[in-house]
């Protein structure tokens, strides 16, 4: 042990319980203590929504999506292969999108479709609901019989839909008549339904097969575009390269799923960065009550330091005893929150005590996702600020003249 770090752990332990000292020093270790714990449970909220809205997200949507700026996309067959041969996928189907409306008796509602093979999708997507545009439950296959349609669960519930009935889907390209633009009606039939818990989807997407939503496009040969999904949803970057690089790929628009959802990613993290700097004022504010501790031990400590002094010690050595001083109060309040904060996670992670009302959330209970990182960037930000704190209490106790302080002392 260092004479330094001695000398600051004798005055740390042999301070009066009843002096305004000792209750400064009790109040810096609490306020860094609830500080810490506020930070790391509200950065593990908020890693832990993202967490989820990814998982529900990447269940519906592809990892990476390949088109022609909006053209569409002819020899998709070809390109398909190529990609799902691509080092890296796990699955590639082509797609086609469109903007529809869906008319159920006297009922409608605006809706995206889908038109994907779903034998291929299945690999790729969280959507279970999928094999039913493989066959149509309940009735038996006939010519006649409307091709199958998925839905989203609540646009199901708006249109009063129940598995088995029918629907038509009202497309936009239609024909020019005498009478004015035509649009492209086709009936449908309800064969199943999902649920991801996010109202724009569940609101607002519909499923059907590939060759039935290039019916409603008319465009037989073309597509709108290839969903792929990748063994590792972070590796987009390299597998685009990969795509890009081989001579069909050149031409290729090829976007990632944190382009496709930026704006949501994006006020995640400006979130989470605002709320890491509006809660680190907490252990601020009680860095303010480490300076006014130090300053005070200083004041009391005059003498000794002065005995210090003529004794040998320079004034370097007076900085740092001072400087430990603070920082042992810093280190204790930051290690009681990382505890504090880690329980709190830990409890909620495995008994749930903060629920939310499903009525209003897509989650029952608060998601809590603790990451090593953060916990430590908390931990060195706290000490560095409670080190920070300790730099001018510090500075004057070094600045003290031994004989001055022996002669007013």
């Amino acid at each position: 042990m260092t004479f330094e770090l001695f000398i600051s752990r004798r005055y740390f332990k042999s301070k009066p319980e009843k002096t305004i000292i000792a209750f400064i020093t009790l109040l810096s270790i609490t306020g860094v203590a609830i500080g810490v714990t506020a930070l790391i449970v509200v950065i593990a909220v908020m890693a832990g929504f993202e967490s989820d809205l990814k998982s529900r997200i990447m269940g519906i949507e592809p990892h990476l999506l390949i088109d022609q700026n909006r053209q569409p996309l002819r020899g998709y067959e070809k390109l398909t292969h190529l990609v799902d041969q691509t080092p890296g996928v796990r699955s590639a189907w082509p797609v086609v999108e469109l903007q529809v409306m869906l008319r159920a008796d006297s009922r409608i509602a605006g809706a995206l479709i889908k038109g994907v093979d779903p034998k291929a999708a299945d690999r790729g997507l969280k959507i279970n609901a999928l094999n039913a545009l493989l066959t149509v439950p309940g009735r038996a296959s006939s010519p006649k019989q409307p091709p199958p349609i998925v839905l989203g669960r609540d646009i199901a519930r708006n249109l009063g839909l129940e598995k088995g009935d029918t629907l038509f889907v009202v497309s936009p390209s239609g024909t020019l008549s005498p009478a004015g633009f035509v649009p492209f009606m086709k009936r449908f039939m309800v064969a199943g339904f999902f649920e991801t818990g996010m109202y724009e989807y569940d609101n607002g997407l519909a499923y059907i097969n590939l060759e039935q939503a290039q019916i409603l496009t008319r465009r037989r040969n073309s597509v709108s575009g290839i969903e792929v999904c990748l063994d590792n949803m972070f590796d987009t970057q390299a597998v685009a390269k990969k795509i890009q690089a081989q001579e069909d790929g050149k031409h290729l628009r090829i976007r990632s799923w944190t382009d496709l959802n930026k704006n949501l990613f994006s006020a995640l993290k400006l979130e989470k960065a605002a709320m890491f700097i509006t809660l680190t004022l907490i252990i601020l504010v009680a860095t303010f009550s480490i300076i006014s501790s130090l300053v005070m031990l200083v004041i009391e400590k005059i003498k000794d330091i002065a005995i210090l002094r003529v004794l040998g010690v320079t004034r370097a050595g007076i900085r740092r005893i001072f400087m430990i001083q603070g920082l042992l109060i810093g280190c204790i309040g930051t290690v009681s929150g990382v505890l504090l904060g880690l329980g709190v996670c830990l409890l909620q992670m495995k008994y749930h005590l903060v629920r939310l009302p499903g009525d209003v959330y897509y989650i029952t209970a608060l998601p809590v996702v603790l990451n090593a990182t953060d916990v430590l960037a908390v931990a060195f930000s706290t000490l560095l600020i409670c080190f920070l704190a300790t730099l001018y209490p510090a500075h004057q106790a070094a600045r003290l003249n031994p004989v001055e302080a022996i002669r007013h002392g």
